[in-house]
């Protein structure tokens, strides 16, 4: 006899456990599904991967303020522990131990390849958070099994936005994972020469899309702070509406314009499989969120908006102020490609182009030397 155990995949960010009275909002959401096969994908608590991000770049730069961040990091998680188990708890000796690779890297010269050095403490967020909220969820009597994101997820050498190895990802995600309840960690990945990498800034809702398309389950829940999508940002703007429903395309368009919504490589492997993806609020369990499926149309009149933040406008023009022609556009095309820098906005003249793109600090640097 064969048993299918058919899955649903929930993704919790760092929002959802960033505090004692959010990681218990969650532990009540969890016991409310204990009946269901869930695989559970989780991001780093709260800001904590803004706080190695600082970390990476001192680290980088040989800054003198670099244990002052990872001391800062340490603080953070301390307090959550100290607040949910006891004194003698086995999660603070695991916890300990994350801490330690973090600063076996750091007691060694930053790698030639900064995106390198980022991926292998960045990633350092999640097994901190999936560490604590299995130990956690294990007190709470919901019982699960903590899987590591890399033994699952096999990516290629683009560190910092790694891209998937579907064949051997698939093999492996349905050869390990066999448990009621399983948890796991977002963002990450592994190369074949066992080295972690990250799938891009947000990467963890891609996580929760890559195990969805692999296990064909029944859906996803991304578990947000809000009540379900809304046509704009309710920090920018006034009378915002929700989105009940929206088509795989629309939402494809919206994040690839930079909605922060849904993570820009999330939908297109639930759309292969048709799998829907719902946004429901850990805050508003009752509310009746957002569905992301197939031909679900929008309000026709309803206008939706996005801000970007912290952007950097380069305008580029030949040394001899001659016309800008192909191959020129070609070569700045080609510089982007290489430095993995994606145009929000970019207008041509005669004897300039201007591109707008995101303000990143590892990436913008380099871009303009070359």
């Amino acid at each position: 006899n064969i048993i299918i155990k058919m899955y649903q995949v929930f993704k919790f960010g760092g929002a959802s456990i960033e505090n004692v009275n959010r990681i218990k909002g969650v532990g009540d959401i969890l016991l409310s599904y204990n009946n269901s096969n869930l695989v559970i994908v989780f991001s780093a608590m709260g800001k904590v991967t803004n706080m190695l991000e600082d970390l990476v770049d001192s680290y980088v730069n040989k800054k003198e303020d670099v244990f002052q961040h990872l001391q800062k990091v340490k603080s953070f998680h301390q307090e959550i522990i100290d607040e949910l188990f006891d004194k003698k708890h086995s999660v603070r000796n695991t916890v300990n131990n994350l801490f330690l690779e973090i600063e076996w890297i750091l007691e060694v010269n930053p790698n030639y390849q900064p995106s390198y050095d980022y991926d292998q403490i960045v990633s350092i967020g999640e097994f901190l958070s999936t560490t604590i909220m299995h130990s956690y969820l294990l007190e709470r009597g919901f019982k699960n099994t903590l899987y590591d994101a890399r033994d699952l997820i096999r990516t290629d050498n683009t560190y910092r936005n790694a891209k998937i190895d579907w064949k051997l990802t698939n093999d492996f995600i349905n050869k390990k994972l066999k448990d009621k309840h399983c948890i796991t960690q977002g963002f990450i990945g592994c190369t074949s020469e066992n080295f972690t990498t990250t799938l891009g800034r947000e990467g963890s809702d891609f996580s929760a899309a890559i195990i969805a398309f692999c296990l064909n389950t029944d859906q996803v829940v991304i578990w947000k702070d809000v009540p379900s999508m809304m046509n704009a940002d309710p920090k920018f703007f006034d009378d915002v509406k929700p989105i009940e429903k929206i088509s795989y395309d629309e939402v494809i368009e919206l994040a690839y314009f930079g909605a922060k919504i849904i993570h820009p490589k999330t939908i297109q492997p639930l759309k292969k499989k048709k799998i829907p993806l719902y946004i429901k609020s850990f805050l508003h369990r009752d509310s009746v969120g957002t569905k992301i499926f197939e031909d679900l149309e929008i309000e026709s009149n309803l206008p939706l908006y996005i801000v970007k933040n912290n952007q950097i406008l380069i305008s580029i023009s030949d040394r001899s102020l001659a016309f800008i022609v192909e191959n020129h556009m070609s070569k700045i095309f080609s510089l982007l490609a290489l430095h993995s820098v994606e145009v929000n906005m970019m207008q041509n003249s005669a004897v300039s182009f201007s591109i707008c793109v995101d303000n990143d600090k590892h990436t913008i640097t380099d871009l303009i030397k070359d």
